[in-house]
């Protein structure tokens, strides 16, 4: 019994925290988070996340032009559309990571959430919200053109499996974004990680 109950202990301390890769979501394209509790020893409650993520330089790439050129910051970035364009103009693996690395733009998501659900079971939920920094000014839509900026806000509506101690962890759901100019833009995240 004082053995299950150590065992237990141990298991519960090793709870409450997540490093996660994430498509979409507060890191825009790609990003690679922490997420904890501000509690220790328990997989609910209040927390928070922070994250670095990268915008490839969608757009304004394409593989004849000059380097001087390929700077996402003078014009508008269409996530949706450009996605395609930007792969499809770069097959070449090496240069894509290049130019992603050396041109695109860095994003720094930051938030707090709370995460509920019941104690015995894996599945939670995960409400919250922040802020990203973009390394540069941009617009990140077509109809987001009043003005360029470096803060966009973001909301998250999240359906999370994490086991009950350490292991593997998903997140999916809603993160509507709060766009450079004040709009609002509907977006999703999925993302996979280890729990610990």
């Amino acid at each position: 019994m004082t053995v299950h109950q150590s065992l237990t202990a141990q298991n519960q301390t090793a709870e409450g925290k997540l490093i996660y890769f994430e498509v979409g979501g507060p890191g825009v394209v790609m990003s690679v988070n922490y997420d904890s509790r501000f509690q220790s020893n328990t997989r609910y409650g209040f927390g928070y996340r922070l994250g670095i993520g990268i915008i490839p330089p969608f757009g304004s790439m394409d593989s004849n032009t000059n380097s001087g050129n390929n700077d996402n910051s003078s014009g508008v970035i269409n996530v949706f559309d450009a996605f395609t364009e930007f792969f499809d103009a770069h097959k070449d693996m090496l240069n894509l990571w290049y130019q992603t690395f050396t041109k695109g733009n860095y994003t720094f998501p930051v938030g707090i959430n709370y995460v509920f659900g019941r104690p015995d079971r894996a599945s939670v939920f995960e409400i919250g919200g922040g802020i990203t920094y973009l390394s540069r000014k941009i617009s990140l839509f077509d109809w987001d053109v009043k003005r360029k900026g470096n803060l966009i806000g973001h909301l998250s509506f999240m359906y999370r499996i994490t086991p009950l101690n350490k292991g593997l962890s998903f997140r999916g759901g809603f993160t509507p974004m709060i766009g450079t100019a004040g709009d609002f833009f509907p977006m999703a995240g999925i993302s996979v990680g280890y729990s610990f």
